[in-house]
């Protein structure tokens, strides 16, 4: 799929290139194109399919109808990109490291100079991303995969538009004990409504629940763990924000989810609009940066 140009995004990187070029991110599950022409910047998103090659970048490439030698200058992230090129059609190909790529698409979607970004994909990646440099500190395999993967275990379904529709239409409590259960009352800063026991309920009993109130509690577990591990990255690295992109967030479901523990604890968490494409866009603009820097002809390392 393809998302329309957004000029109005982030203004303050928009004008780092107006040369045609294109980033490509290899994700475990998906891999996600950036284009950037006189006629704005375009976005889509296609189903990995093995490890980066040649014919895996010319697929990606024509799913949007773009070809190499239409860039001037191709940027590769994530999966084993090493094993590509250094020059595919007389393009040279820049490899950018995910981390870096991941903090840089972060801080681009959400208009921070600094804050700790989480990539919620199929697992989560966190990255500290400030001026200074990209570093990554933490993460979790809690992510997307996660979620898709028991929800085939328990929902008998793999497709996330379908778990996101039962989730909103679903109830967490069926599955899961709150603050208010165990405890009576709210403690610090949470309700007596907050989960306190993921699937809980369904330790101490039997639960005949629909599939609706099973796919809210995963969607509630999957996102309170990645949020709560964004909010306490970014409180241990001394930064205000938190920035959560990766695809997890194109369900509103999951997004409701971590607004809801950010409200919480309190805490700054910023959710992009198109998260999916932050680690593509992230590469474009270190490629970008580099050719405007020294336009190079050939290939260069991460």
């Amino acid at each position: 799929m393809s998302a329309p140009a957004h000029r109005d995004t982030a203004p303050a990187w928009w004008a780092v290139s107006d040369v045609t070029s294109a980033a490509i991110d290899f994700g475990a599950s998906n891999t996600d194109v950036v284009f950037r022409s006189p006629d704005g910047l375009r976005h889509w998103t296609l189903p990995t399919e093995g490890q980066p090659d040649l014919s895996r970048v010319f697929r990606a490439l024509s799913a949007g109808d773009v070809t190499a030698s239409q860039c001037a200058w191709l940027a590769v992230t994530g999966g084993n990109r090493s094993a590509l090129p250094p020059v595919i059609e007389g393009r040279p190909v820049h490899q950018v490291a995910e981390v870096e790529a991941i903090g840089r698409g972060g801080l681009a979607l959400s208009g921070l100079e600094a804050a700790v970004v989480a990539s919620a994909g199929s697992g989560t990646a966190v990255v500290r991303a400030t001026p200074d440099g990209m570093r990554h500190v933490t993460g979790t395999g809690v992510g997307g995969g996660t979620l898709v993967g028991l929800s085939r275990l328990l929902l008998g379904t793999v497709d996330p538009q379908e778990i996101d529709a039962l989730a909103r239409a679903g109830t967490d409590t069926t599955h899961n004990l709150t603050i208010g259960e165990i405890l009576g009352q709210a403690i610090g800063s949470l309700p007596p409504d907050t989960t306190a026991v993921n699937f809980g309920r369904v330790a101490r009993h039997a639960v005949d629940a629909p599939r609706e109130d099973t796919a809210a509690a995963l969607v509630n577990m999957v996102g309170q763990v990645i949020a709560i591990v964004a909010i306490n990255a970014a409180r241990a690295q001394q930064l205000e924000h938190a920035v959560i992109v990766g695809h997890l967030t194109d369900l509103p479901s999951v997004r409701h989810t971590f607004e809801m523990v950010a409200q919480f604890y309190g805490a700054a968490i910023r959710i992009p609009e198109q998260g999916g494409q932050a680690t593509a866009l992230g590469a474009l603009l270190s490629g970008a940066e580099r050719f405007a820097a020294a336009p190079f002809t050939t290939g260069t390392g991460a």
